[in-house]
This record gives structure tokens, sequence and C-alpha cells, in this order.
């Protein structure tokens, strides 16, 4: 599939982004570990929670979908079906991460693959601390790499440092140690997304959290209940950085979730002197909402680092569009993660983004971007990363002609319906 984007003279108008991929993860995963009924509202359809989905129905969970209300029959933790099939993750990171620590407590054997990308991606991260709470897996390049075997068993609850903040390996452990003898703790280097926190405590958890540290304690049951799933701020950081790219820009995004862990992106493009306000905050299953109010300015560049990285990962593509037209030099640290993403961010961003003319320069860690570039049309590949593609999208909409991208269909991962909104919205 292909997208074609012309220069747009504005953009404006109210709109719902789709709903936050990491908490429609962890409610499909959550309600099916439950006693009881899940509703879930707001759902994201995209490929990557389709496929969390999928593979607890291959584990004998009944769950019912209509456009974005699932609901999940939950089966408890030890309901769960040994799967006949392998479970197929599809291109989702968070799927095989958090479903090897759920797997690991439960007493049958299940292997876990997915696609392409996927079986590039480090593994050993969550798979060693499993391993240490008593988890039997193999995979490739002892467990390095997918397929993962995995047989549940008995687990012990650990402390664990690790050397990464990572929501997945977070998420992971602390899933197993729900189900480990004893207490299971995991502190980071800087605090990462804490979304399975938070829900774990809406299902009816007793969480533990100290600075960087959270803790649970084995044994405890999940009560189903119902789950409103705020708009994805991942999502609606291309449409923040859509009215920062297109001068006399304005748009009302309703409804976002805005989880101080999530929500860097707001003060990155603050900090580079754009417009965000924060309107109706409101407090929704235990995750913060509101309505973000934008208005385009002129951009200046900055330097993104160290604990802040963990609080916008994903939306650094888009930044670093961004900051291709700000004036002046912005520099992106300290965010070596980007390299075991869908792609190497910081090769693919460099590469596409020098297309349009802009000035990139790779670094191990990040990158540097020299502003004020005047963009010019260019042909593009997404490289089957759907960030990747709606990063040069809004690219598109400040660049001089047509801006083609190859491999569009990947943004449906994330954002289906991305390319109608971006018409909606644009003039």
């Amino acid at each position: 599939m292909e997208l074609r984007i012309t220069k747009a003279q504005k953009v404006e108008g109210t709109v719902r982004v789709p709903g936050d991929k990491s908490i429609s993860h962890r409610a499909v995963m959550l309600g099916a570990l439950a006693e009881g009924k899940t509703t879930i509202r707001g759902f994201l359809p995209g490929a990557d929670c389709l496929s969390t989905i999928e593979c607890f129905r291959r584990m004998g969970v009944t769950i019912e979908r209509e456009g974005d209300l699932v609901t999940v029959y939950g089966k408890g933790w030890y309901g769960l079906e040994e799967p006949r099939q392998r479970l197929d993750v599809g291109n989702s990171g968070t799927t095989i991460r958090l479903m090897t620590g759920i797997i690991a407590t439960q007493p049958f054997h299940a292997v876990l693959e997915g696609d392409e990308s996927i079986a590039k991606r480090p593994m050993r991260r969550v798979v060693g601390p499993l391993r240490e709470m008593g988890a039997k897996i193999d995979g490739r390049q002892n467990g390095e790499y997918t397929p993962l075997a995995i047989r549940g068993g008995k687990l012990h609850g650990i402390s664990y440092r690790s050397p990464v903040a990572s929501a997945q390996v977070k998420s992971a452990i602390l899933l197993a140690g729900l189900q480990a003898e004893g207490t299971t703790s995991v502190e980071e280097p800087y605090l990462s997304r804490d979304h399975t926190e938070r829900m774990l405590q809406a299902f009816g958890i007793d969480v533990q959290r100290a600075g960087n540290r959270v803790s649970v304690s084995g044994g405890q049951t999940l009560r189903g209940r119902e789950i409103v799933v705020p708009g994805d701020i991942s999502s609606a950081a291309f449409l923040i950085a859509a009215v920062m790219m297109v001068p006399g820009s304005s748009l009302v995004i309703e409804q976002v979730g805005i989880n101080p862990t999530r929500s860097g992106i707001i003060d990155v493009v603050r900090a580079m002197g754009g417009h965000v306000e924060i309107v109706n905050e409101r407090l929704v299953n235990e995750e913060p909402v509101a309505d973000l109010h934008v208005a385009h300015a002129e951009l200046r560049g900055t330097v993104i680092e160290g604990e802040l990285i963990p609080r916008l990962i994903d939306e650094i593509p888009v930044i670093a569009v961004m900051a291709a037209v700000a004036q002046g030099r912005t520099i992106i640290r300290d965010a070596q993660e980007l390299k075991v993403k869908e792609t190497d961010r910081i090769a693919t961003v460099a590469s596409q983004l020098a297309k349009f003319g802009a000035k990139v320069t790779p670094t191990d860690d990040g990158m540097i971007i020299e502003g004020g570039a005047a963009l010019v049309g260019a042909e593009i590949d997404s490289m089957g990363d759907h960030r990747i593609g709606m990063a040069m999208a809004i690219a598109g909409l400040a660049a001089e002609g047509e801006t083609t991208i190859a491999n569009a269909e990947a943004i449906n991962v994330s954002f289906p319906g991305f390319a109608n909104l971006l018409r909606q919205i644009t003039r």
C-alpha cells in the first residue's frame, strides 16, 4: 500500500485518536487472567492488539469484539489451556514479552513466535530474570531470539535490578511475580511507563511503589471489571507535530491519556516553543486523561536525554521531524533502545529524513539534527515500521511537492484510519 501526502495549508479541527495501544494490550491480558467478565471500551483494533486477543483465544479464553468494544470472559490464572498451536504475536513486542511472563506461571508448554521483525528483537532481557524465578525457557542463541519455548511451573519471587528502563521487562517480571512464591520487585534506572502497575491496581491487586522500584506479592487474584481506554498519546504525537509543522494551525485532541510516564512529548514540544494546553483533566481506571489544545508556534532546537527518554521513546521519530524544521540544533542522547524497535529507528529516521533534505547525523545513542531545513517531497519507505511511516507522512505536510510512502500498511499496527484522519484535518 502506498500513501500520498501533499503540502498542507492548515491543520485544524476537533478529533479523537485511537485507543492507547499499551493499555489495550494489558486490558485483554489481565481480563483473561481475571475472575469474571471484563468489558473494554475504546480498545485499539490495531494489528498488534489483535495478536494479543488471538493468543489468548488459542489458550481457550472467550473474547468477543465489536469494533472498539471488547468483552473478555476471564478464566483465572489457572484456567488457561495448553495451546495446540504456536502462539503468533505478529509484530508485537509487547505481546511476546508480557506473554512470556504470563506463560512462565502456567503448568504447560507453549511456543511464542512472531514476524521477521520480532525474530530480530532481543528477548534475553526478559528471559534472564524469568529463568532466575525458575521458569524453563529456551530459544535461539540461548533464548536471545524467538521462537521461545516455555515450560511453565512453580516460580519464586526475585528482587531484580533492570539495566534498562523498559516497561515490557518490568511488566513481564511483575506478571510472573503475581503467581510466584513470596515478593517480586523490579528496580529501574529511570521510571518506565507504568500502565501495568496502574491496571493491576484497577483489577484489585496490591502494588507497592517506592521511587523507581515496584513490588507485588504472589497469590493475588484479579477481578474482572470495566476498562475505558483513553486515546493513545503516541498517536496524538503525530497530530501535535502536524500542527507544529504547518503555520496557522490549531487542533483539539479529545480524551488523550496523559500518564506522566508517557507524556514526554508534551514537555519536548513546549521546550521547543510549541503551545500545548492540557484541559479537562480526570482519572479513568487509575489513568490520567485530558483534552489537548494545540496551536502552531515557531519551534527551536533542544536537547533530549536522560530520564526524559523512556517517557517519549516511541515519539522520537516524529520529534526528529519537528526538529528538522525548527531553528537551531536538536540533540537526542541516551536513546540506544531505538536500535531494537521494529527497525533500527536511529538509522531509519536519519536515512528517510535525509530524502526530504533534512540534515540528520546518527550517533550511537541518538542523533543530531540541524534545523531550518526547507523540506522537499520525497519517495519514502516505512521499512515496515508504523511510526516511521507516520512520522514521514507528517514531514510530507511541510514539504514542497508530493511525498509517497511505500509499505504504508504498517501504520495499521497502531493507528488504523490514520490517512483518513489526516485528510479530515488538513486544508
